[in-house]
């Protein structure tokens, strides 16, 4: 293994397809699928002659993203074209952005272990995506439906440490863009796609070392893997004596290795110059002051809230705003049930677990949140056991419904009569004669095989403390 004599340095370039229903600059689909090359026009295809038009909705979503990156947002900026020349970007340039970005000079703050981070971000612009390449062997189809497909590019400061902080800077990122909806966030499809910039320098250093971009990593657990062989890879071989080369690399997660994929470019190699089809985009800064005033509450800020509003504790808070979505449903659950830490644990625990395992988004599942939240209430009042309410959960899941209407078809009240529970305690003593014996000359842990033996006989509708309660008077006799 490599020294600890060695630090990384790690910036993220996060690629977000912006959720337009045309192009960036022609009125093409912007949409996911479709037949091959079906969303295409003179313009998406680099026509001789074409012209393009740039979308205010894609402008209107990088003002929205920028504001919520605490980025300086220009009142102009410019597009320019970047050269290069690949057989998916038809015109032989892309029209990005350069000296001029939308978005400038923001930050990201990040949570890992319960310890606060800032990542600054250097810029946040606008430009088109290229097509598709897919290589058969011999010969390679090219899908020209997403060429032209806006894009929000994010550029992090190198304030990046560690391989967990990158993939955590990501997944923060995905969030606020998901809170915003001007983007989906899915890595799977390509809307979503980051670049790693990675490089070593011995301990205490402050000159970077060379920088090696990883390209096109599509999983968070990808980022973190991928930075991590890469940092290894690279100390290695300057343990080793080996230089190390400016390069882009790719990153195979089933062997779990970078590999050489091209020298990289540096930026006069793109021969950046202002795009002559397209005037400077000029507005005002009231329409930038709209835009904030529509701004949604974002997971920090939710987060926080959370724990002051309702006394979650940070974990808890962190994790139930990590969605929109979930966080929306766990305040309904919350202000109808009247128990805010209990609509945490049932949402972060039962409800949680089975969306993993269903993959389904909270919106799919059938529990609606004042149903949950009667759940609750239920289980507060003392009509029905913890235990109980697991049953009437999973009935939930599978058929929806209200909690007290299942409780009631299915007989699963709690008993609290006292004679019954006397009952029941009993006969679990007579036939656990021996265990009896036990417990009164001294082994007290066989309290919880009472227990679970009266609530068995029960089928759990056994009040828990009045159980105990008589339970301990019985066997004190």
């Amino acid at each position: 293994m490599p020294s600890n004599n060695w630090e990384a340095v790690i910036g993220l370039e996060i690629h977000a397809q912006l959720l337009t229903e045309s192009k960036m600059f022609s009125v093409d689909s912007a949409s996911f699928g479709g037949a091959d090359n079906e969303y295409t026009s003179p313009v998406s295809l680099g026509m001789p002659g074409a012209l393009p038009t740039i979308n205010r909705r894609g402008v209107e979503f990088g003002i929205r993203m920028g504001l919520a990156l605490n980025c300086n947002i220009r009142t102009r900026s410019v597009f320019s074209r970047k050269n290069y020349f690949y057989p998916d970007l038809p015109k032989g340039y892309q029209i990005s952005q350069f000296d001029e970005p939308i978005c400038e000079k923001g930050y990201v703050d990040i949570y890992l272990d319960g310890k606060p981070k800032r990542i600054g971000v250097t810029r946040a612009h606008l430009e088109e995506d290229a097509g598709k390449s897919t290589h058969h062997g011999d010969y390679s189809l090219i899908n020209l439906n997403r060429a032209g497909v806006p894009l929000l590019e994010i550029v992090s400061e190198p304030d990046i440490k560690t391989p967990q902080e990158a993939a955590e800077y990501a997944r923060t990122v995905r969030n606020i863009l998901r809170y915003l909806g001007v983007c989906d966030g899915n890595l799977e499809e390509g809307s979503m796609r980051c670049d790693c910039n990675v490089s070593v320098r011995k301990t205490g250093e402050k000159k970077f070392g060379t920088k090696v971009e990883l390209k096109n990593i599509n999983s968070f657990r990808f980022v973190e893997k991928a930075i991590d062989y890469e940092i290894n890879r690279q100390i290695s071989c300057l343990e080793s004596g080996e230089r190390i080369l400016q390069e882009t690399r790719l990153y195979d997660s089933t062997k779990n290795r970078t590999y050489s994929m091209r020298s990289k470019e540096e930026a006069h190699d793109y021969r950046y110059f202002p795009d002559p089809d397209l005037l400077p985009l000029v507005f005002e800064q009231k329409w930038v002051d709209e835009i904030r005033a529509t701004l949604p509450e974002l997971p920090l800020e939710k987060a926080k809230r959370f724990q002051t509003q309702y006394g979650l504790p940070e974990y808890d808070a962190l994790v139930l705003t990590q969605e929109r979505a979930v966080a929306e449903y766990f305040e309904n659950v919350a202000k109808l049930s009247g128990n805010a830490k209990a609509s945490s644990n049932w949402i972060m625990v039962e409800l949680m677990r089975e969306l993993k395992e269903s993959e389904k988004s909270i919106e799919e599942q059938k529990i609606r949140g004042e149903d949950l939240a009667e759940l609750i209430q239920l289980i507060d009042k003392g009509t029905i056991s913890g235990k109980i309410a697991k049953t009437v959960f999973a009935e939930m899941w599978a058929q929806g419904g209200r909690p007290a209407d299942i409780v009631k078809t299915k007989g699963l009240v709690q008993v609290t009569d006292r004679a019954a529970i006397e009952k029941w305690v009993d006969e679990v003593m007579s036939a656990s004669a021996n265990q009896v014996n036990e417990y009164r000359s001294g082994k007290d842990k066989l309290f919880g095989f009472f227990v679970g033996q009266i609530m068995k006989v029960s089928r759990g509708q056994a009040n828990p403390d009045l159980v105990n309660q008589v339970l301990k008077e019985k066997l004190k006799k």
